[in-house]
């Protein structure tokens, strides 16, 4: 199951990511589809009208890039960092998988540390990641949690607030 992607997230995630120095923000969907009307959102602020009328909006969205599936993300990574180990995190409105459950501290801690290491945060929308992509994470962080029961954020709102948490001052 995939979920359609959506100009708000196109541009606030990439917004979010240029604003804490993310290098690079993959849109990983499978449909064919769904890549097209990313590129066409891409294609307005990159080439179009919009690269001229928002210069910050284009800043931000020269980090994206676009993939069939994170494994083909793992690839292009792995080619743009010249091999270094890429570690990948997932995130969750619950936990699961047998991926090492690791505190947003020690996270942060590990992406400050001065390794040639990389890391690639996996964000899921509508249902949240494939349960087989969480197995095979080398880490996930807890979920975000409110004082109540509802925990049903928005995709962009989750990148925002756990970018915030590993990068903020």
């Amino acid at each position: 199951m995939a979920t359609s992607v959506t100009n708000l997230d196109i541009h606030d995630i990439a917004r979010a990511s240029a604003t804490y120095g993310v290098e690079r923000y993959f849109i990983i969907h499978p449909a064919p589809a769904q890549q097209d009307i990313v590129r066409r959102v891409m294609s307005f602020w990159l080439e179009g009208a919009g690269a001229a009328y928002n210069p910050h909006r284009f800043e931000a969205l020269t980090r994206v890039r676009l993939a069939d599936t994170v494994e083909q993300a793992l690839s292009d990574i792995h080619i743009l960092e010249k091999g270094r180990r890429v570690y990948t995190v997932a995130t969750a409105a619950r936990t699961e998988g047998s991926a090492a459950l690791t505190s947003y501290a020690d996270l942060r801690s590990r992406l400050e540390s001065e390794t040639d290491d990389a890391y690639l945060l996996l964000f899921g929308t509508g249902w949240g990641l494939p349960r087989q992509t969480a197995e095979e994470a080398d880490f996930i962080l807890p979920p975000l949690l409110g004082p109540g029961q509802y925990n049903h954020l928005s995709v962009r709102s989750a990148a925002s607030v756990i970018l915030d948490r590993l990068r903020g001052h």
